[in-house]
């Protein structure tokens, strides 16, 4: 399964329609919970999200709405007596907060601190770039690789099969018959996850062809210096990005308590983020990754960078 669980959309201040940060991807085998506001715990007893679940967490920056839910989700584990390793991403310049807020949560899980100073991979397939916020602030790109997904009619037409699919698929070539004959480009999927920053390069460079882009849309359009003092995105300037980027979906977050109603954010990234799905996110929902999209052959001339592997493909009869 593959999917988002939002629990939180709130910025700053959280209101009676909107917790604070929190957002559950569930990866095949993994579950990366990114920036856990205060509260957390609880939206994940509303989601149906078991703590268990949870293999990695991410925090883009140490702000309180972004990281005070982390001694209840910590605490939480380990009453439910999480047994496999959990490892929390983070800036390092952060450490100080991070190791206060783990100190004072239930011991008894097998956490693993994983502190970051720079653009890279923290982890098989996750990756890190930096954002332009008021602190040290990196956003999340998780990808795997890009594959080929084997064409059962052309299979039975040279007749492969039972244990020679698998030696085709780890040779690339048996009985003379090439991977590449009965199969076809199989693009991997990737996901970003943009928090707290002004228009950047690093958010740039995370979002590049995602099929599922959450990125923050604090303020409206109308409000774009507030967006520039404090270093967040408006909604038209999320949608650029999303699209400028070629993403396939984008979710929008993170909205300040100022908007009652993000309609009108929702209509504004959609104005400037031409062929993109726009969902302003609510509390609790869920939002699936969107189906695998086709390879293009320009795409396959100009070589699609595969960027990692954190599950392995999980759809159809496929191959790495």
């Amino acid at each position: 399964m593959r999917e988002l669980v939002v629990l939180g959309t709130a910025s700053q201040v959280p209101t009676r329609t909107r917790n604070h940060n929190g957002y559950l991807l569930r990866w095949d085998g993994e579950g990366l919970l990114f920036d856990p506001g205060e509260g957390t715990q609880r939206q994940m007893i509303h989601a149906g999200v078991s703590a268990t679940s949870i293999t990695r967490i991410c925090l883009t920056h140490v702000h309180g709405d972004h990281c005070y839910g982390l001694p209840g989700v910590l605490s939480r584990m380990a009453l439910d007596g999480v047994a496999h390793p959990v490892h929390l991403h983070y800036p390092a310049s952060g450490e100080d907060v991070v190791r206060a807020l783990v100190s004072i949560s239930s011991p008894g899980i097998d956490l693993r601190l994983r502190p970051h100073g720079g653009s890279g991979t923290v982890a098989e397939g996750l990756e890190v770039r930096p954002l332009k916020h008021r602190i040290e602030t990196y956003g999340y790109r998780l990808a795997e690789p890009d594959g080929r997904t084997l064409l059962p009619e052309r299979l039975a037409a040279v007749g492969i099969q039972g244990p020679d699919v698998g030696r085709l698929q780890r040779d690339g070539i048996v009985a003379g018959v090439r991977l590449d004959d009965v199969s076809m480009p199989r693009r991997g999927q990737r996901f970003a996850f943009v928090m707290d920053t002004a228009p950047c390069e690093g958010a740039e460079n995370l979002a590049d062809g995602v099929d599922l882009l959450v990125a923050e849309s604090t303020f409206s359009d109308d409000d774009v210096a507030l967006a520039g003092q404090y270093r967040h995105l408006t909604a038209g300037q999320a949608g650029e990005l999303a699209g400028g980027a070629g993403a396939n979906t984008l979710v929008l977050t993170h909205f300040s308590s100022r908007y009652d109603d993000v309609t009108p954010l929702a209509a504004q990234a959609g104005a400037r983020a031409a062929r993109v799905t726009v969902v302003a996110a609510h509390d609790l929902q869920r939002v699936p990754l969107p189906e695998r999209r086709r390879w293009q052959e320009p795409a396959m001339q100009g070589g699609v960078n595969g960027r990692g592997l954190v599950a392995k493909p999980h759809r159809g009869v496929e191959s790495e």
